[in-house]
Formats: C-alpha cells, sequence, structure tokens
C-alpha cells in the first residue's frame, strides 16, 4: 500500500489540527506559553470576541490541554484561570516552529516581538528535527517515510 492509497483518518496531522487548527486557538496557546492566565487578559490581548474566547477555552479544557483553577479577587466573583498541562505544554515546540517559519518568511522590517534566547548562554533557540539515535540534525531528504502500523487502506 502506497501513501495515496492510505486512510487519513488517523492521520496524527489531522487529529492535531482537529484540536488546535484554528487560529484562535494557536493564539490563545501562544499568550498562555507566555503567561497569561485570565479571560479578560487573554480578550484583551488577543482581540477576539467573548463568545468565540469561551469556546475556544472550553474545548481546550475538554481536551486535556489546558485546566482551570480557581481565584478570586476581593469583593468579586469567583474566576478561572487557564493553565498549560503537561499535554498543552508539549505543544511549545509546535508553537516555537510556527515562530521561527514566520521570522523568516513573514516578519516585518522591525523584528520579532519576542527574542526567546537560552536562558543559560544567552543563544536564540531555534526547532530542529533530530535523528532519536544520534541527535544529528535532520532534513527532509535524510529521512523515509513509511506507512506505520495504522495505516488502513483507503475507502
Amino acid at each position: 500500500m502506497e501513501w495515496l492509497e492510505a486512510s487519513t483518518e488517523n492521520c496524527p496531522v489531522q487529529r492535531t489540527l482537529d484540536v488546535v487548527g484554528e487560529k484562535w486557538t494557536l493564539l490563545i496557546l501562544r499568550d498562555a506559553v507566555n503567561g497569561v492566565r485570565r479571560f479578560d487578559d487573554f480578550h484583551r490581548h488577543i482581540g477576539l470576541s467573548e463568545a468565540v474566547l469561551s469556546d475556544r477555552l472550553r474545548k481546550l479544557v475538554t481536551a486535556g490541554i489546558l485546566n482551570t483553577v480557581p481565584y478570586r479577587e476581593p469583593g468579586s466573583r469567583s474566576h478561572n484561570e487557564y493553565r498549560l498541562t503537561r499535554k498543552g505544554w508539549d505543544l511549545w515546540p509546535a508553537l516555537m516552529a510556527l515562530s521561527q517559519w514566520g521570522e523568516a518568511y513573514t516578519l516585518g522590517s522591525e523584528g520579532p516581538v519576542l527574542d526567546i534566547r537560552h536562558t543559560d548562554c544567552d543563544a536564540p533557540v531555534r526547532v530542529v528535527v533530530e535523528c532519536s539515535a544520534d541527535h544529528s540534525t535532520l532534513h527532509p531528504g535524510d529521512v523515509t517515510a513509511r506507512l506505520g502500523p495504522g495505516a488502513q487502506p483507503r475507502r
């Protein structure tokens, strides 16, 4: 069976996009990675409607990417903060890769909004694909893609 003969129902890219593949969702995750926790802060910073924000936050909580932690300001009713779970933090490399691509191909002359550096040595951070055995950096011509055990014929 070849790639074009395989069903994409179990494709991890497709399933990931089903959960986080919408613009507002990725921007919420970007802000959460950068320390935004409260509904009003997401709303003000991203600029989407309260209804859309509520829907996206609810979906991220349901998917186990964010969890809620109650807080209460003096004199106010209880609210929730939104915190990344381990599953949410595991999306950080994907967000970094999107940022890296954007800096290379879509950035204006004023430069990036964030300058992300390694805390210990102050070198810029970059995302790479590497071999799990020898940790060498790989490029598309260095890899072979084979159908995996979850591949099923297209219907």
